[in-house]
């Protein structure tokens, strides 16, 4: 249908099949059952649009009940344009039907911030 409306004759290639998780949104949100374990990993790229040569570090602002993992904590860049990858790992459980956190990248000049929206799911329990 999407085809159709809008005339676009691409196709995804073979092997390709992601996640929605995996759309390379600033933002990152998951819904989840309330109180039930969570353990779940977001692939972000990020690109360089500051100095030509800077690094990054991440600052994680967690609520309690959870662990938001970086890795790597650290993104040097070479290169305006260079593109790096990072994960993001959320693990613990949540007991409120809305719960935020923030990751922020900074190199001392520009801070960068993607905000982390967890969702508890009343229907799965």
């Amino acid at each position: 249908l999407l085809r159709h409306i809008t005339g676009d004759k691409s196709i995804c290639p073979e092997g390709s099949a992601g996640t929605a998780f995996d759309l390379n949104y600033p933002s990152i949100a998951l819904s989840t059952p309330l109180s039930k374990a969570i353990s779940h990993v977001f692939n972000r790229t990020v690109t360089n649009v500051g100095s030509p040569t800077s690094t990054y570090k991440a600052i994680v602002t967690t609520p309690p009940g959870l662990s938001i993992k970086v890795n790597p904590s650290v993104l040097s860049f070479t290169f305006l344009g260079q593109k790096l990858s990072f994960t993001l790992t959320i693990e613990g459980t949540i007991d409120k039907q809305i719960v935020s956190a923030s990751l922020i990248w900074d190199d001392c000049t520009y801070q960068v911030r993607s905000p982390i929206a967890l969702y508890g799911d009343f229907e799965a329990l």
